[in-house]
């Protein structure tokens, strides 16, 4: 364990996996955001810290598994001369989940006026039915993940402290994010419309055609950054008119 704590280079190895986990995890808590905001406050924290924890136990068990996952990645069948992994599918399934909730999401707004729809089967069901989604796309997430640290990185300490950063830091967000999307509905629409992009490069990453995340990740800040500005005139405008009345 010393070597490491004396190691420059075991440094930089954790501060750019770390980083790098980090933006990965942007991914993850939009969805856990977008997907607790239908359940009353009380139940809506508990998922979020369900889901977080979620994250951080299937991500160490995958590294502590890496002969399973690296089995995750041996083709099982073709597809039009496409080799097909269990990766592939659960990247593809997970993506289309994605799509397929995100849009659910849009609609949802646009019919019903951005009022939550009431939960099927009481909120306790509702709870169970969230907490499931997590379960499924927290799985998809974490082998992205985790795929992406056994790349950069070769002692598992190393990767095990960079996802418990990455979390711990993504656990500090989630609440802020959470409440930010809930107050501003455009904000809400422009991050379902990035779900719906993840989930596009999701499915092409099962079928071998990598999107950069470079360029997701720059079209969500310059987005962000625009969404901003407008959220931050909106408010002066309303400031003006509260002064003039």
């Amino acid at each position: 364990m010393m070597d490491l704590l004396t190691d420059p280079q075991a440094w930089a190895a954790l501060v750019a996996l770390s980083a790098l986990e980090i933006v990965l995890g942007i991914d993850n808590v939009v969805f856990i955001s977008i997907l607790v905001m239908r359940l009353d406050p009380a139940r809506r924290r508990r998922a979020r810290q369900i889901g977080l924890l979620l994250a951080v136990v299937l991500r160490i068990a995958f590294l502590f598994g890496l002969t399973s996952l690296v089995a995750l990645t041996a083709p099982i069948f073709t597809v039009m001369g496409q080799p097909i992994s269990w990766r592939d599918m659960v990247l593809i399934g997970g993506g289309l989940f994605l799509i397929g909730k995100a849009t659910h999401e849009m609609h949802a707004e646009v019919e019903g006026g951005g009022e939550p729809e009431p939960a099927i089967g009481g909120d306790a069901a509702a709870f169970w039915v969230t907490i499931g989604q997590l379960i499924f796309i927290d799985l998809v997430f974490s082998i992205d993940s985790i795929v992406t640290a056994i790349g950069m990185a070769q002692d598992i300490r190393i990767m095990i402290a960079a996802v418990l950063i990455a979390v711990a830091i993504m656990y500090v967000a989630s609440g802020p994010v959470s409440s930010f999307i809930a107050a501003h509905p455009t904000t809400k629409m422009l991050a379902l419309a990035f779900l719906v992009l993840i989930g596009v490069a999701l499915v092409a990453d099962g079928f071998d055609f990598h999107v950069p995340r470079g360029y997701i990740y720059f079209a969500m800040a310059f987005a962000g950054a625009v969404e901003a500005i407008n959220v931050a005139a909106q408010r002066r405008r309303a400031r003006h008119r509260n002064d003039k009345s």
